[in-house]
């Protein structure tokens, strides 16, 4: 391997295709009007849109809506020049549906695809968080997409990311399971065997 190429420059050609998939989006980070109220509609955790117990099934409809959802302080929001609804969310608004590994000179990338179209390489900026709502509850694998927003993992994709891990050591003697994307290191969990 050559040790003077980076991972960013390894794969250029994949971190712009995501960038332009973030830079298709409307400039939702930019609009500030005061909340105009409460609005009925409830992303469940499979990333499903769900206005007044209804699916919204256009796909065009919520790839929209998920173009212009802004996180202010744990709330999410579907914001405008001059609206802003807040929204309620299961576990994470956005949800992964499909992943691929490329590698190149013994460097992997991970490329992740959202229900609704984003492109995301697991990497420093979107990164991979094992979250837990409430101790003794179960684990979430995220992905960090864009502006504070998540994406879950599904649980096929979760198990293809299991199986694209590796064992590491730690110094505590545990084992833990790690996948390695653009230079960085992200846990899936420990794996050590109890007694």
């Amino acid at each position: 391997m050559n040790s003077l190429i980076s991972p960013e420059q390894l794969f250029a050609d994949l971190i712009e295709q995501a960038n332009k998939s973030s830079s298709q989006l409307p400039p939702a980070h930019l609009w500030h009007p005061e909340k105009t109220g409460d609005m009925d509609m409830f992303i469940d955790r499979e990333g499903r849109w769900l206005h007044q117990s209804v699916e919204i099934k256009r796909p065009a409809m919520v790839k929209l809506f998920a173009s212009i959802l802004r996180i202010e302080d744990g709330d999410y929001f579907l914001v405008a020049p001059n609206e802003k609804w807040q929204i309620q969310v299961d576990i994470a608004p956005l949800y992964i549906v499909d992943a691929k590994r490329t590698l190149r000179q013994d460097i992997q990338v991970i490329s992740f695809t959202t229900s609704t179209e984003d492109q995301v390489l697991l990497g420093p900026d979107n990164r991979l968080i094992m979250h837990q709502k409430k101790p003794l509850e179960s684990v979430f694998p995220l992905i960090h997409v864009r502006d504070g927003l998540n994406a879950l993992v599904s649980r096929s994709i979760y198990y293809q990311l299991v199986d694209w891990g590796r064992e590491k050591t730690l110094d505590n003697g545990n084992c833990e399971l790690v996948l390695d994307s653009l230079g960085s290191q992200f846990s899936l969990g420990d794996i050590t065997q109890s007694g």
